[in-house]
């Protein structure tokens, strides 16, 4: 009787020393632990010491060092339930779950708002700025153009993340999109490439925001397209004009020089005209079978469409008159 109490007080011993290594209530409030690479172990449990989340740093590196974790901490930045315990904080440093930032890529936007996200973005490294154009497109390994080469999407990245790194991932998420797209697209469309089906994408996703309007305006570009028809759609020329554009297109800006405006060439233009959503790209790919030739916009968000010159010269009279145009 007298062995009992000395065999149950081993283990007893031993959980309140595991629980005390690593169990405790701890409080490391809200704010974020950046740990830089090459941060040791030793150096992560000064850390918390210093900022008053333990009290003995040796305790820590022992919890580390038990678990067989004394050398593998993953660099970035962190952020900790409160409260949480000593093994918690350990598990997120060793597996590496650390604050991932999001950076918005939106439908519509041209490279120059993608590179304007990209410098406001938190604690990303933007390794394009004052690169050219050009260059950035050599650093991507892009040929075709970088106008419309991503996915819109919320992407996740970590601290000192780089903006190619960025924009590479939004490029591979577009390109399997559109190869899985185009081997399911309509059959019989004017398009010879998966290039001008985003491309025709883009001028859709330009020109309306309603689901309901897509596949329709799509079939209005098809239509012209078959015919031989110079698609003279609006967004090509504000696209053209570029900073000179300020709100309202004039006679003059249809006449304006550029590759891209589709009131002076036929077919499409050379390349997108801004990022593409899925739904403008499946839109583009099937297109609603019509036999609208024209739409114009009703002032309301919505489109009008027409399948003549004369009906669409008079939908545009109205609109003129209740100040929609």
């Amino acid at each position: 009787m007298s062995r009992f109490p000395k065999i149950v007080a081993l283990p007893f011993a031993v959980l309140c020393l595991w629980y005390w290594l690593a169990e405790r209530p701890l409080h490391p409030g809200t704010d974020m632990y950046r740990l830089p690479p090459g941060t040791t172990m030793h150096s992560f449990a000064d850390i918390l010491k210093h900022r008053h989340v333990i009290d003995f740093p040796d305790s820590f590196v022992l919890l580390a060092r038990l678990k067989g974790d004394g050398r593998a901490l993953k660099a970035g930045d962190y952020r900790f339930r409160n409260p949480t315990t000593p093994i918690r904080i350990l598990e997120k440093v060793v597996s590496g779950r650390v604050v991932e930032y999001p950076l918005v890529l939106i439908p519509g936007w041209r490279f120059r708002n993608i590179r304007s996200a990209l410098a406001q973005a938190k604690h990303l490294r933007d390794n394009i700025k004052g690169l050219s154009d050009l260059k950035v497109e050599a650093l991507l390994h892009e040929s075709n153009g970088i106008q419309g080469g991503f996915f819109p999407d919320t992407y996740f990245y970590t601290n000192h993340a780089t903006a190619t790194s960025l924009l590479r991932r939004a490029h591979r998420r577009l390109k399997a999109l559109l190869q899985k797209d185009w081997k399911a697209r309509a059959l019989h469309l004017p398009l010879k490439t998966p290039e001008q089906a985003l491309i025709l994408a883009s001028l859709i996703e330009k020109e309306t925001a309603k689901d309901g309007e897509r596949r329709k305006i799509a079939g209005v570009f098809v239509n012209r397209l078959r015919l031989h028809m110079r698609l003279e759609t609006d967004p090509t020329v504000i696209f053209s004009l570029g900073k000179r554009y300020h709100g309202v297109i004039t006679a003059a800006d249809l006449s304006f020089p550029s590759p891209y405006n589709t009131y002076l060439h036929y077919g499409l233009p050379p390349t997108p005209i801004g990022l593409v959503s899925s739904r403008a790209l499946y839109a583009a790919l099937h297109p609603e079978k019509t036999r609208a030739l024209y739409f114009v916009a009703t002032g309301h968000g919505g489109h009008v469409f027409s399948d003549t010159l004369g009906a669409q010269d008079r939908e545009i009279r109205k609109y003129e008159l209740n100040g929609h145009s």
